[in-house]
């Protein structure tokens, strides 16, 4: 029995403990490419939740982890199908009805994992804060290790590209499509630039139509991604994301939670 993982526990397991962190995995579905399953983001969110929650609880902090809202904000891709759309309101709505459900529960530190790009989050912290009793915190966990990212990886991945390839491989090798050669079932992932050289160079952004934007709903190359690698990424992750978790659950809320008490006076 995993007492930190809401969806293989029971109500006899959980009435033992008193939780001060819940995890909030968000993930989506979508197509990878030719060769991930749609549900990438949600398995993401999942492994990364359980692995940190495991690695926190382990060290004294009592935390759970909730399972994973397998839909998310994909309207860009809503030229392929099946690839299921919640509009960010929709989303805000789902996230603050789960918050509101914790903090009846006596929770009121929160993470929410998220595994999908196409989720912004940030503004559903914006419209919640001073709305609840509950501290939400937010990790893009894909945000996170970009200072080492060059060093296990050799291709940028913008979506079903060599880092999340990898991550496949490592955990889910059988979901993985392969050519009768054994070879990856995927093309090269290449992304077509806008007409504007401001859109190029990330000084104006949109809303990419991903039917234009790719061929495959692949943007970045897949085609040197190792299961070691996906080992190593998530060995960062948990090493990065466990640390926090055992801070935060054994930090006390008071008057400038989460910021550091003020100096006192002589």
């Amino acid at each position: 029995m995993k007492p930190w993982k809401l969806a293989e526990a029971t109500y006899g397991i959980v009435r033992q403990y008193r939780y001060e962190v819940a995890v909030l995995p968000l993930g989506a579905t979508e197509p990878h490419n030719l060769h991930l399953p749609y549900s990438m983001d949600t398995l993401e969110g999942d492994l990364i939740g359980e692995k940190i929650c495991e690695a926190a609880w382990h060290r004294g902090a009592r935390v759970i982890l909730l399972p994973t809202i397998p839909y998310g904000t994909v309207s860009n891709q809503r030229e392929f199908p099946f690839a299921i759309d919640l509009r960010p309101s929709t989303l805000l709505q789902v996230i603050s009805d789960i918050v509101e459900s914790l903090t009846y529960q006596g929770i009121r530190k929160v993470l929410i994992l998220n595994s999908h790009g196409g989720n912004e989050i940030k503004s559903v912290l914006r419209e919640l804060y001073g709305r609840t009793s509950a501290y939400l915190f937010l990790c893009n966990w894909y945000t996170i290790f970009q200072d080492c990212y060059f060093q296990i990886f050799e291709e940028p991945d913008d979506h079903a590209g060599e880092m999340e390839t990898s991550l496949a491989l490592a955990f889910w090798p059988e979901l993985v499509l392969r050519n009768p050669d054994g070879s990856l079932a995927a093309d090269d992932g290449r992304k077509r630039p806008t007409r504007f050289e401001a859109i190029n160079r990330g000084w104006v952004s949109i809303t990419r139509a991903w039917h234009l934007l790719t061929t495959n709903a692949g943007a970045g190359n897949p085609h040197k991604a190792t299961a070691e690698k996906g080992r190593r990424l998530l060995e960062i992750l948990v090493d990065r994301l466990a640390g926090f978790l055992v801070e935060l659950a054994q930090a006390p809320i008071d008057e400038t939670f989460p910021f550091v008490p003020p100096l006192k006076q002589p």
